[in-house]
């Protein structure tokens, strides 16, 4: 009995023996009995060699430490997901940094964008300008709480005239009620929460979940 040319084959019968395998996958179980049975059925006048049977032990062998890798990997893979989920979770409370100040404005005309203060507001100038440097609109601000605000711009400059579409950036800059003089800009803002979607960590950052993979830096605030 060939048993190579067995192991395509979902199931294997005797006269007296049939190994059922219903997946049509053969492991090291089902490899074991295939040479048991092949010994046990070989011609009494022209029995096996030696060699051939250490060949397919040794496959055997083989195929049990292939299987106890894969097995090894899959566990290490769960642990370091595990371990990258927990990390994530530290992260609450924390501030995180996109790396920019951007401020997108659509074809619509307008645009809502989130600003963190980490201080309490009693008068300051939020500043957006354009890609070079130039201000556009000068915002002034009263009496605003700590944490994230939500602001809306209506993609007018300072002399009312709409702007184009495209990349702005924003900045602020005041004074708290014990007059101390705080800076701040877009793109900065504590991690509220993490929510998890197909193993990936997503930060809240103001109204919106944000991928680890567009967070520049984390630190404390």
């Amino acid at each position: 009995m060939d048993v190579t040319n067995t192991l395509a084959t979902p199931s294997i019968s005797t006269a007296n023996d049939t190994i059922q395998n219903p997946n049509g996958i053969l492991g090291k179980d089902d490899f074991l009995q295939l040479l048991l049975i092949e010994m046990r059925y070989q011609d009494p006048t022209d029995p096996m060699d030696t060699e051939k049977i250490l060949t397919q032990t040794s496959e055997l062998a083989s195929l049990e430490s292939s299987e106890n890798t894969n097995k090894a990997l899959e566990d290490l893979a769960a642990t370091l997901g595990a371990s990258q989920n927990l990390s994530a979770v530290t992260a609450i409370g924390k501030l995180a940094d996109l790396g920019n100040d951007d401020i997108r404005l659509d074809e619509s005309g307008s645009t809502r964008f989130d600003l963190y203060l980490p201080e309490a507001l009693q008068a300051g100038t939020f500043t957006i300008t354009d890609v070079s440097g130039n201000v556009v609109k000068t915002i002034r601000l009263e009496n605003l709480a700590q944490g994230v605000q939500q602001f809306e711009w209506d993609g007018t400059d300072d002399q009312g005239n709409r702007v184009d579409s495209g990349i702005y950036h924003g900045s602020i800059s005041y004074v708290t009620p014990d007059e101390n003089e705080v800076k701040s800009r877009v793109g900065v803002y504590p991690i509220e929460s993490v929510r998890f979607e197909n193993n990936e960590a997503y930060f809240k950052l103001g109204n919106s979940y944000v991928p680890l993979a567009q967070i520049e830096e984390i630190y404390e605030g």
